[in-house]
């Protein structure tokens, strides 16, 4: 990428934000804040108001109270064009043409009220997020532009839109970025009958976009599919591959959930079942009645086919009764129980066949599998979009919609649901939980995730995923309110998931409650893309409870015409919650609310802390070294009073430069490596020397320069992917992709000597990481082939000048090692000997010989943690703690705990922030470094000692 097109910015005040405001966010791009319109503004329609825009753009961000007349024979979107066209002034939209500003469609509500959605592209190429609304009516003959909304991005200066980095590059890149962010940091033996490294994942191609960083970065779009290698359930992740560099710069989950795991994925259904399907429709439905019992025993009227061999099947054209019928889609609900979720979502799965009866009346298999829920609950979203706001179908074009139900996971219970961008998949439940389709809530909610995609598309990361959490959420619950008949007066109407459970109580049961009193001064999490994709599930309750109250001041018809008029008119992909809020305002504006209803409307979200400038309010226990760093998963170093991070201009358009800096906060920090338009990072440090990895078109080097100034130079260098970089001395060590094998292997260089090699030799089924260097000597992690072939878990200390290996005492039936840490005087690592207990690992030592093994930590009991990593000083290990997200909240995102190398006292909490807590560096003494989410930017913080307790 010409430097033109990535010019350096001044650094010293960015306000990048970690996941705050969706996928430019967690690029850690600020230019994406929005002033939201108050009040005032929004009740004022005697003349235009014009919201400001941000610094990425002069287009406003919202306009409303416009009354221009257009052309009314010309197409919506040639009349939406011709709009932006004619007001260069307002818009300052040079090129209004359709390649550039491309029609995504038009939709016409009640009223003649049409919205046009058109997609920024920058030479062709789609600009990630770039979408624009235009607001028109057209009566008696008229057409006439109302109001305008989004994101159009006018400081792109991109030198060229031809990527460097060849798609198999790229691919490469983003399934190894995939697999370190999915929890994979320990080392783990293969499933039974599979070789050490076979990859669960792959990798493809979706094309190239324009992230719209500052002046634009060009990225190749991969998306990673397959199942985590840590728990084998399902994976889709879409990565953004840096187009000039190879490094991946963003991923987030393809996968919408009702629950908070991040670990479904889907794809299109083949054209094997799409072809079945059309074939099916050629033949003229017979449509019949019929009923089954739902789980919680009410009968249910379920429309049904019959088809040529005579048997009652679950398939549903939408109708209400024969006289009065839909002129809907085909709602098909198919049998996936014994599917494993993996199989459910990555393809569609093979053999699946629509529930079926010889009978119209569905019997108790039907029930228990949650079909009969299922079949009956689809009816009813459908039905309920229908009638309120005419929309056909998710689509709005009545296209098929799919439900599978009863998968699994590991051949055990799946409790969750997901739509996956084509179907619904509900899982079969298990222990306290019915099948996932067993409330209606949760079937409006998936749903609502496909009304979303095809309208405003909100990306499923940061603040944008957390809307489009709230917005499923909203009208799940307003769904399952009318089709039950309960009262929004009831205590438990804002209960969401409340019927799934068999044993608890709906309060007990229920996953989350839109009758909340969160706010985002004390409840909003701030989290990287790594956790609940930037914090969808954790941070949606604060604005669905914001809408939710205004559904209890309005009442469900008008409050859901607002809320459905927003999310269709005037929300755009990467809206935060300013923006959210300001299109919720407008909306009721927009229908008809009086000044005190706007009043109403705005005090709704002031209740919920969602007001201009909320995110300066959010407090910390740590010092602050580096605010706004503007990077992804980079990693921090530190050693000897130093550290090293990687660090980005204010809007995270530039390439990552390495930056150096006293741990105790004083004195400036340096840069240290080259703003060549490169990606340096990786950074580590001893406090003499500082290390990096720098990703060009041609392939990663390894970099190295004196902390005290000198000249940079270059190591080593590889063609692959790279990670763990650690320096000590004249030695350097990190983890290396190796494509020929599919595994990765701990590399070494003597940077006085130059030498080079493996730690393990580098053999086929061999596989070596997690490295940390001290003295001369590595410890890593590895998996090696015993005599039979058989996998072998280990950890081991190489002593690179004497090219002799130790084996470290790893307990007996170790099932995975994790991260090691090497001091002047003995080895730590995480060791886990039971995958069953939900994560919990253990902390070992040992001297650097092997002798004196000890349990630092214990895997049970008092004293024991969820150990995913750690880093050691002389003094002390601080453990970085990753519960299970089964729910996400502040407890289960990564938090550092620190005990002493004896393990005597037990851990101790470092900090009490209620963010991510990620990247821990241990320097000297007890001081630990890290990357900290909790004020929804990405700041290097330290702490000289623990907090305590919490």
């Amino acid at each position: 990428m010409g430097t033109s097109a990535r010019r350096r910015k001044d650094t010293s005040r960015g306000r990048g934000i970690a996941a705050a405001h969706g996928v430019a966010a967690l690029l850690a791009a600020a230019g994406l804040m929005v002033t939201g319109v108050s009040a005032a503004q929004a009740a004022d329609t005697t003349a235009p108001v014009v919201n400001g825009a941000d610094t990425d753009t002069d287009t406003p961000s919202l306009v409303t109270g416009l009354h221009d007349e257009v052309s009314a024979t010309d197409s919506a979107a040639d009349a939406a064009r011709g709009h932006l066209a004619g007001k260069k002034g307002r818009y300052h939209i040079a090129d209004t043409s359709a390649k550039d500003l491309t029609s995504l469609g038009t939709t016409t509500a009640k009223g003649g009220r049409e919205t046009v959605r058109l997609q920024q592209k920058y030479r062709g190429v789609e600009v990630l997020g770039g979408q624009y609304v235009v607001r028109m009516e057209k009566k008696d003959g008229k057409r006439t532009v109302t109001g305008t909304s989004g994101k159009y991005f006018t400081e792109l200066k991109l030198d060229t839109v031809t990527p460097k980095v060849s798609e198999k590059v790229a691919i490469q890149r983003a399934v190894a970025a995939a697999a370190t962010q999915l929890g994979t940091a320990p080392l783990r033996a293969p499933a039974k009958g599979a070789k050490a490294g076979e990859n669960p994942l792959s990798g493809k191609a979706e094309g190239v976009v324009v992230l719209p960083q500052g002046e634009g970065v060009l990225a190749r779009h991969i998306t990673v599919t397959g199942s985590n290698p840590a728990d084998g359930t399902p994976v889709r992740q879409e990565v953004y591959v840096d187009a000039h560099s190879g490094f991946p710069l963003l991923q987030y989950s393809g996968i919408q959930s009702f629950g908070s795991t991040d670990t479904a994925t889907g794809q299109t259904q083949d054209a094997a079942t799409t072809a079945d399907d059309a074939a099916t429709t050629s033949v003229p439905p017979f449509l019949v009645k019929g009923s089954g019992t739902r789980y919680n025993g009410e009968k249910a009227d379920l429309n049904l086919y019959k088809g040529a061999d005579g048997t009652y099947q679950m398939i549903d054209y939408g109708f209400r009764t024969a006289e009065d019928p839909y002129e809907g889609p085909m709602l098909k609900t198919y049998d996936a129980r014994g599917v494993d979720v993996a199989y459910a979502s990555g393809t569609w799965p093979s053999g699946v066949k629509v529930f079926s009866s010889t009978t119209p009346e569905f019997g108790a298999d039907a029930t228990d599998s949650g079909a009969v829920d299922a079949h009956w609950a689809a009816n009813k979203v459908y039905g309920y979009y229908k009638d309120h706001f005419g929309r056909k179908g998710l689509d709005d074009k009545d296209e098929y919609i799919y439900s599978l139900v009863g998968v699994t996971a590991n051949g055990g219970p799946y409790n969750n649901a997901f739509w996956d961008g084509s179907k619904m998949v509900y899982g079969q439940g298990g222990g306290d939980y019915r099948t996932f389709s067993a409330d209606a809530d949760v079937v409006g909610h998936e749903m609502t995730h496909g009304v979303t995609e095809h309208s405003a598309n909100l990306v499923y990361v940061g603040q944008s995923g957390a809307i489009n959490e709230a917005i499923s959420d909203y009208f799940g619950n307003a769904i399952d309110l009318e089709s039950s008949g309960q009262s929004m007066d009831d205590p438990d109407s804002g209960l969401l998931g409340e019927d799934l459970c068999t044993t608890l109580s709906p309060r007990e049961c229920a996953l989350r409650d839109l009758n909340n009193d969160m706010t985002t001064q004390k409840d909003f999490i701030g989290v990287t893309a790594r956790g609940d994709s930037g914090g969808v599930h954790l941070n949606s309750p604060i604005f669905s409870g914001a809408l939710w109250d205004i559904r209890k001041s309005f009442g469900g018809d008008f409050a859901d015409q607002v809320v459905y008029r927003a999310l269709t008119a005037y929300m755009t992909p990467l809206d935060g919650f300013t923006e959210g809020r300001a299109a919720v305002l407008a909306a009721a504006q927009e229908l008809g609310a009086t000044k005190a209803q706007v009043q109403t409307v705005e005090d709704a979200f002031a209740r919920h802390g969602i007001v201009p400038g909320w995110e300066t309010k959010l407090g910390v226990d740590t010092d602050t070294l580096l605010t706004a760093v503007n990077t992804s998963s980079t990693n921090v170093g530190a050693g000897g009073g130093k550290y090293a991070v990687s660090r980005s201009n204010e809007d995270g358009s530039e390439p990552y430069s390495v930056w150096v800096g006293d741990t105790s906060g004083k004195g400036a920090p340096q840069q240290v490596s080259p703003n060549n338009g490169d990606y340096n990072v990786y950074a580590n440090t001893d406090g003499k020397t500082v290390v990096w990895a720098d990703y060009s078109s041609n392939g990663v080097s390894i970099m190295a320069r004196p902390v005290g100034g000198g000249l940079a130079k270059r190591v080593d260098a590889i063609g692959s992917d790279v990670s763990g970089l650690v320096v000590d001395g004249d030695y350097v060590a990190y983890t290396a992709t190796n494509p020929q094998y599919g595994v990765t292997n701990v590399r070494y260089v003597n940077m006085k000597t130059g030498e080079v090699g493996l730690v393990d030799g580098g053999r086929p089924y061999r596989i070596s990481g997690l490295p940390s260097v001290k003295n001369g000597k590595i410890a890593f992690a590895a998996l090696t082939p015993d005599a039979n072939g058989n996998a072998v878990l280990g950890v081991n200390v190489f002593d690179a000048a004497a090219g002799t290996t130790k084996a470290m005492p790893v307990s007996s039936g170790v099932q995975s090692v994790g991260q090691t840490a090497i001091t002047d005087d003995g080895v730590f690592w995480i060791e886990d000997t039971d995958l069953t207990d939900g994560g919990k690992a253990m902390v070992r030592r040992a001297g650097l010989d092997g002798t004196n093994p000890l349990t630092v930590t214990p895997e049970s009991g008092t004293g024991s943690l969820y150990a995913y990593t750690l880093t050691a000083s002389d003094d002390a290990v601080t453990v970085t703690q990753l519960p299970p997200a089964t729910t996400w909240a502040n407890a289960t995102l990564p938090k550092l705990y620190q005990v002493a190398p004896d393990g005597k006292g037990g851990p101790k909490r470092v900090s009490c922030n209620r963010g991510d807590q990620a990247y821990a560096a241990a320097d000297t003494g007890q001081r630990v470094l890290w990357l900290d989410g909790t004020t929804g930017s990405t700041n290097l913080v330290k702490r000289d000692r623990p907090a305590g307790k919490c």
